[in-house]
């Protein structure tokens, strides 16, 4: 397990999307690391919808370069772990949700309505609502795997320029698969991008309702 060298403080504050990587390898154990961070994410449910694609190979980068409208980051980055959301997954992993909850000491009596009330809310879904709701569960294991790994001292490139199909092509995803997200993990090379700046927190939070201010 790498040393941690950053407070999540420092990580969230000090965190750039990389612009260059330099290539080294990720030792396999930090890799690990920040897959778990995701892994442990919250969800909805518990049902963990999300599937992670990790890309190292030198030509399978290539070829995901060229589906990512040829940034170079996602060539030259250590690894690129690519985030997707399964619209079948709730399906196949009910069942083990469940029983993972009654050996964890989910009540029985929970085990029983959420069976019956996970199905019928999703199962009620448009395809625009499926793709929503694991935009938004894949998006909290990336960000947990993005600030692990900024932790641990390396850095991030979170990427969402890439064509769906021919990122789902290259991989050979199952039809199933949404891509949401590239997420690039390596060292910087050369200069790290500017500090953008952020609005104050009165322009974009508010207490109680819209328009007052946080007190």
């Amino acid at each position: 397990m790498a040393a941690i060298q950053k407070t999540l403080a420092q990580a969230i504050r000090g965190r750039r999307a990389t612009p260059s990587f330099d290539g080294a390898p990720i030792p396999a154990s930090d890799l690990r690391q920040i897959l778990d961070a995701g892994l442990h994410a919250p969800s909805g449910y518990n049902l963990q919808p999300w599937r992670f694609i990790v890309v190292q190979g030198e030509e399978q980068k290539r070829r995901l370069r060229a589906a990512s409208y040829n940034q170079a980051k996602v060539e030259e980055a250590s690894a690129v772990i690519v985030a997707c959301g399964d619209r079948d997954g709730w399906r196949k992993d009910l069942p083990e949700m469940l029983r993972l909850g009654r050996a964890n000491g989910m009540p029985e009596s929970y085990a029983e309505q959420a069976e019956d009330s996970v199905t019928a809310y999703l199962s009620s879904f448009s395809e625009d609502q499926m793709t929503g709701w694991l935009n938004k569960m894949t998006m909290l294991a990336f960000t947990s795997m993005m600030l692990m790994a900024e932790v641990l001292g390396y850095d991030t490139a979170p990427m969402e320029g890439f064509e769906q199909d021919k990122v789902c092509e290259t991989l050979k995803l199952p039809m199933s698969y949404w891509v949401v997200a590239l997420l690039g993990v390596g060292h910087l090379k050369g200069p790290d991008k500017f500090d953008g700046g952020r609005f104050d927190m009165s322009h974009t939070v508010f207490g109680e309702e819209y328009g007052k201010p946080l007190k």
